[in-house]
């Protein structure tokens, strides 16, 4: 069982992901935008197997947050999230910090799927 953390600005997104992802066993956490989940995996030491976010977020967006977090917890696996063309070409430029981006709108499957992969890599 993996300890994942999901940010994610909308709540119905936020709500499947989670519900998704916990059918594979694992321990969850959400919320609600970056800064958020900032705050959770600094009080947590960076305790996490994933992050899992949003590009698109108010207060700090998903990329702002995956720079802050690759440079504290090195260790942790990052898959980010969007619907935006021009977000996913934002996120382009981070492929030695993020393990891949998954585009919205995707399956149930597609998203267990994405997970499982990025904590395969970790483990290699």
């Amino acid at each position: 069982m993996s300890r994942i953390l999901i940010a994610d600005d909308e709540e119905s997104m936020r709500l499947l992901v989670a519900r998704a992802i916990a059918l594979d066993g694992h321990d969850i956490t959400t919320a609600e935008d970056g800064s958020e989940a900032l705050e959770i995996l600094v009080e947590s030491a960076g305790r996490f197997d994933l992050l899992l976010t949003d590009i698109k977020m108010p207060i700090m967006d998903g990329i702002a947050l995956a720079l802050t977090a690759a440079r504290d917890f090195p260790d942790l696996t990052i898959l980010l999230m969007t619907g935006y063309a021009d977000q996913r070409e934002r996120a382009s430029g981070l492929d030695a910090i993020v393990h891949d981006v998954v585009t919205k709108p995707f399956s149930v499957t597609d998203i267990r799927t994405a997970v499982a992969n990025a904590l395969a890599a970790k483990k290699n």
